[in-house]
């Protein structure tokens, strides 16, 4: 009787308490985040594509105020790091920054009970990029209709090197369509193979765009064609394959990635840095000296493009005659 007793303000002291209380869920959305957030590397630390990774979680950290730091997880080509991200608590504090076509690639490549396209939620797409098939600075093949021409006049298989799954199924897929006789070598690393390259043992490479232009810049290399769709604005005189005469494409791209249940409101928050990111004069330009081109995407094309690629990568793998591990 006695809360009636003391009338009003015991009444708007218990409705104050209600309405508090009916708000703390919404301050708990609203806090995110509250926590260090890790940035998930698949990659060694100082190689190129770990430096990726770490630029946009210094750009992210300092848009959102957050706490972010980088934790690599290298191996199985990126597998190891993908897996890991996939099995973390869905709250917005684990996040894959990742070639997403490697994780499409290695959905085929790997034996594994993950389902990249139903375990992880793409957050935002990144970059794109293309493979690009080079030759030596001193080769007097000039674009990839000469080369084309002399790896078809030549007695013996043509040699070509390359340190990656996607040099490896691009290259599969030139020697296809183009109808040559090949040899691959497989490198550990993309320099090695640059290496025998210029040293004559190899009649041209398939390599990354970073380390494609830098060589290039450094007047070692020629590159002759990119793999990308369409011309890169990162390297625009750089014709595609299909503008060379040879009618194949595989695009290369980035992604960030948080596991499958990560609430929507946090997806969405994720989704808005990483595209005010890469809005950036800064971004555009580090992306285009690596190599890429910026690519924007909402977060539900950004899981569309996922599914579409795992799908085509099972082709690609197909063609690049590479088994399952």
């Amino acid at each position: 009787m006695k809360l009636f007793a003391t009338g009003r303000r015991t009444i708007f002291a218990v409705a104050a308490l209600v309405v508090v209380a009916g708000a703390v869920p919404v301050q708990a959305q609203r806090a995110y985040p509250n926590d260090v957030i890790h940035f998930v590397s698949g990659y060694p630390v100082g190689s190129g594509a770990d430096v990726l990774v770490r630029f946009f979680a210094d750009k992210v950290a300092k848009l959102s105020g957050a706490t972010i730091i980088t934790e690599n997880k290298p191996g199985a080509t990126g597998n190891i790091a993908t897996e890991y991200v996939a099995r973390a608590k869905p709250n917005g504090y684990t996040v894959l920054v990742h070639a997403g076509s490697g994780m499409a690639g290695n959905a085929h490549l790997y034996k594994s009970a993950m389902d990249v396209t139903k375990d992880l939620q793409l957050v935002a797409t990144l970059n794109k990029q293309g493979t690009m098939i080079v030759v030596s600075a001193n080769s007097p093949h000039r674009s990839l209709a000469e080369l084309t021409a002399a790896m078809k006049a030549k007695k013996s298989a043509a040699s070509y090197g390359t340190s990656s799954t996607t040099g490896t199924i691009t290259g599969e897929m030139y020697k296809q369509v183009a109808g040559l006789d090949t040899v691959l070598i497989n490198y550990k690393a993309a320099p090695d193979a640059v290496k025998d390259l210029i040293g004559g043992q190899l009649d041209y490479t398939l390599l990354d765009p970073l380390v494609s232009l830098a060589e290039q810049r450094n007047g070692r290399v020629r590159i002759l064609a990119n793999f990308s769709p369409d011309r890169m604005t990162s390297s625009p005189d750089v014709p595609t394959m299909r503008e060379s005469g040879v009618d194949v494409t595989l695009l290369g791209w980035w992604a960030a990635a948080v596991p499958t249940g990560t609430p929507r409101p946090i997806v969405d928050q994720l989704n808005g840095w990483f595209n005010q990111v890469l809005a950036t004069p800064e971004t555009r330009k580090f992306l285009e000296d690596a190599g890429g081109d910026v690519f924007v995407s909402s977060v539900e094309d950004a899981q569309a493009f996922l599914v579409k690629e795992v799908k085509a990568w099972k082709e690609y793998v197909r063609i690049g005659k590479i088994e399952a591990n």
